[in-house]
């Protein structure tokens, strides 16, 4: 598998099952890899969705890709602490040109306080019609998202206290450096 190096710009590719573009996010620093996981970050960037909309994130992000989990998370740190938001979604390729998965609508938000939320559960259901999910994929996501919840209440991985910190510190001295 390929990967992109440590201290490499790239772009974050996300798709839909139908192989459409979903969002594309513009700068993210690599800042680890692993053969489980690629760890990123970025602040303020561009995001160009789908049907042409641009925005820029509005505060800094460390973004945790696994390899053999069907779902990606972004840490957001605000001032009132970190908020996570987690996809469920193929696990990560890249390609020289973009880290790529595909998204599969199902949605978590965490909260500062460990609390979450499932979100878009309707347009899983739409999606799951529409782009006909297989039983397999489905069967997937669910477990996935079983296996994903377990992390944020066992505090794990990108759950676990004063992991986006450490990371973000990472990458504020890399980009001091440049």
């Amino acid at each position: 598998m390929n990967y992109p190096e440590v201290g490499q710009t790239v772009e974050i590719h996300s798709y839909k099952h139908n192989s459409k573009i979903h969002r594309i996010w513009h700068e993210t620093t690599i800042l680890d890899v692993s053969d489980d996981v690629i760890i990123g970050a970025n602040n303020k960037t561009l995001v160009i969705e789908s049907d042409g909309r641009t925005w820029y994130t509005r505060e800094p992000a460390v973004c945790y890709f696994f390899t053999k989990y069907w779902f990606n998370v972004l840490c957001m740190l605000r001032k009132d602490g970190v908020y996570f938001y987690c996809n469920l979604s193929s696990p990560f390729v890249y390609d020289q040109e973009a880290i790529k998965y595909i998204d599969y609508d199902l949605d978590v938000k965490v909260f500062p306080n460990s609390s979450y939320k499932v979100l878009d559960e309707d347009e899983y259901k739409r999606h799951t019609v529409e782009m006909e999910y297989s039983e397999e994929v489905q069967e997937i996501i669910h477990q996935q998202l079983d296996i994903l919840i377990q992390m944020i209440n066992t505090r794990r991985g990108p759950f676990a206290p004063g992991f986006a910190q450490h990371w973000y510190y990472v990458y504020k001295n890399r980009i001091l450096k440049r």
